[in-house]
């Protein structure tokens, strides 16, 4: 079987750290894949590539060229990879307006691994509070761990804590989105999440879980 995997990346500059962390995650998904005898099709959609038509589209109401085939290839991949440049606290206008003009039910169903990219760590949230409600109003099933990266994960080549962290995070949002392709009921071999040592930052993924119940017994 082969997988088709398309990447949508949103950065504007050439080399952009939003391509990279694009990169990341598609070579962590095609490992994953490959490992257990699965080929794997890598498409990757530079927006930046088709700014102008895709201003063309939203006046015309249609895709032409290039755009109709990046259109085509997101509604026809098994899986979507998705990542923007964090702007104003939110998705960038190019990354939302490419997602603006698929056809209606072409994201129905399909898993997306979304991730972004940003100066700091304090717009890590974005991934919660506008890519994950943007992809589930689409229709589409999001993976569980989205993966944000700020300009301090990419400085070291993975050698810090920092890049420990992003190494481990893109490696489990990997693997969430394996376990997707295989259908809903199936069971993801995912790397627990951890804390690492020495880590003074609060990971709300390895703490322990407390049911309501217990938490209203005191």
């Amino acid at each position: 079987m082969t997988r088709h995997l398309v990447v949508v990346s949103a950065g504007l500059s050439s080399p952009s750290s939003t391509r990279i962390l694009a990169d990341q995650l598609a070579a962590a998904v095609e490992e994953r894949l490959v490992g257990r005898g699965e080929d794997v099709r890598i498409e990757v959609i530079e927006l930046r590539e088709h700014a102008r038509a895709l201003a063309d589209n939203l006046l015309t109401g249609f895709p032409s060229g290039a755009l109709a085939q990046a259109v085509q290839a997101v509604a026809q991949a098994d899986a979507v990879i998705a990542v923007t440049p964090v702007f104003s606290a939110s998705y960038s206008g190019l990354f939302k307006t490419f997602f603006d003009v698929l056809e209606p039910g072409a994201l129905e169903g399909k898993p997306v691994l979304m991730g972004a990219t940003a100066g700091t760590a304090r717009h890590s949230l974005v991934l919660e509070h506008a890519l994950r409600p943007l992809f589930s109003y689409l229709k589409a099933t999001p993976v569980p761990t989205g993966v944000f990266a700020a300009s301090e994960d990419f400085g070291s080549n993975g050698a810090s804590e920092q890049g420990s962290r992003l190494a481990a995070r893109v490696d489990r949002a990997a693997a969430e989105l394996v376990a997707l392709l295989d259908g809903p009921s199936a069971r993801a071999d995912v790397p627990p999440a951890r804390k690492l040592q020495g880590s003074t930052e609060f990971d709300p993924e390895a703490a322990d879980f407390v049911s309501f119940d217990q938490l209203l017994g005191g």
